[in-house]
């Protein structure tokens, strides 16, 4: 069984807010399988992970609105996505039972599930490790079992939050590998990196956000050659990004100069 694409989806003004404090702002974006590689990149706080788990569907927005294939009333996540975080969340139970159990919600047939879950575990090296407990696995490993569980209910979306975080190179090789294969295979991938030199990689588009807004969206090539937004670019220079906030002692930065009004984004 096999469900209906969720794609295109839609985000219309979309913001999040956690504490009392908005952390996503006025999001509006459209997604469809083409191009098949969306790669999200910014400084750590930029709400990139928040905006994965809200397009999967995990919370509502709190303002706005998400459209799922020209559905304005679609709540759930379809079955036909999938969700990779960037620390594996396994049950305890057997390399090739997670993998069941995946197949199981998605609602495929019992009769498929054994032969699904052997093919997706050899394509993910894993195969010698089926009856093994998936937690006593290394970190790469659970990694790779976590995406071997999302590609065997064959997502047409397939959200990736920091997928090679914590990866030795050779781990890292390898998701990236499976990440390419699906795409190639018809799996749009919405993906976020704190790698540039990944996302050269890997990306066919490239979103860059800050404090909780996109800034920009490209194609990767044009986005690395030259991006249009100035923290984009101080980003890929390697520039320290923030807040500039009036000193907490005397009103006056290290340099001596004003700080009055220096309370705005940069």
């Amino acid at each position: 069984m096999i469900a209906a694409s969720p794609l295109p989806f839609h985000l219309k003004g979309a913001g999040v807010s956690r504490g009392g404090k908005q952390v996503l702002k006025d999001i509006t974006a459209s997604f469809e399988a083409n191009p098949p590689k969306t790669v999200i990149i910014g400084p750590n706080g930029a709400g990139k992970s928040l905006l994965l788990q809200l397009c999967h569907g995990l919370f509502p927005a709190d303002s706005g609105v998400i459209e799922w294939s020209s559905n304005r009333d679609f709540r759930a996540p379809s079955k036909a996505q999938a969700m990779v975080f960037q620390r594996p969340v396994l049950f305890r139970r057997s390399v090739i039972t997670n993998v069941i159990l995946a197949l199981k919600i998605a609602g495929f047939s019992k009769a498929e599930w054994r032969d699904r879950a052997a093919g997706v575990l050899r394509r993910t090296g894993l195969s010698r490790y089926a009856a093994t407990p998936a937690r006593s696995l290394s970190f790469g490993e659970q990694q790779r079992l976590a995406l071997a569980r999302a590609l065997a209910v064959e997502p047409k979306l397939l959200f990736l939050d920091e997928p090679t975080a914590s990866l030795d190179p050779a781990a890292a090789h390898l998701v990236e590998c499976l990440i390419e294969e699906a795409a190639a295979g018809g799996v749009k991938i919405i993906m976020t990196s704190h790698d540039l030199n990944q996302t050269r990689r890997l990306a066919d588009e490239t979103i860059f956000m800050h404090r909780g807004r996109i800034k920009e969206r490209a194609p990767a090539d044009r986005f690395f050659a030259s991006p249009e937004n100035d923290l984009a670019q101080a980003f890929i220079n390697g520039e320290l990004l923030w807040w500039r906030r009036r000193s907490i002692f005397s009103g006056v930065d290290g340099d001596g100069a004003s700080c009055e009004g220096m309370d705005e984004e940069v």
